[in-house]
C-alpha cells in the first residue's frame, strides 16, 4: 500500500527499520502486563477491560499499542 511505500521511505531516510507486524497478531487481546491472552474481547465496541488473570485494567488502543512495540522488539532482535 501507499502508506507502507511511505513508512519505508521514511524509516530509510531516517536510518531506521521499519518492522511489520503480523495481521493477525491478536495485540489488543494480550495483557501487556501478564501475557494473558483474552479471546473475549474480540469485539471492537469493548474498548475497556480487566485482565482475568493480573487484575490489570487495559485501554484497548494503548494496551494493542504496547504489545505491537514489544512484538516488534522481539522480531528485531530475533533478525
Amino acid at each position: 500500500s501507499k502508506f507502507i511505500e511511505i513508512l519505508t521511505y521514511k524509516a530509510k531516510w531516517y536510518g531506521r527499520d521499519l518492522i511489520k507486524i503480523d495481521t493477525f497478531f491478536a495485540s489488543s487481546q494480550l495483557c501487556n502486563n501478564c501475557g494473558y491472552k483474552n479471546e473475549e474481547v474480540k469485539d471492537l465496541k469493548i474498548r475497556n477491560w480487566k485482565c482475568s488473570e493480573c487484575g490489570k485494567v487495559h485501554d484497548r488502543d494503548i494496551n494493542a499499542s504496547k504489545n505491537i512495540l514489544d512484538e516488534g522488539l522481539k522480531m528485531q532482535k530475533a533478525s
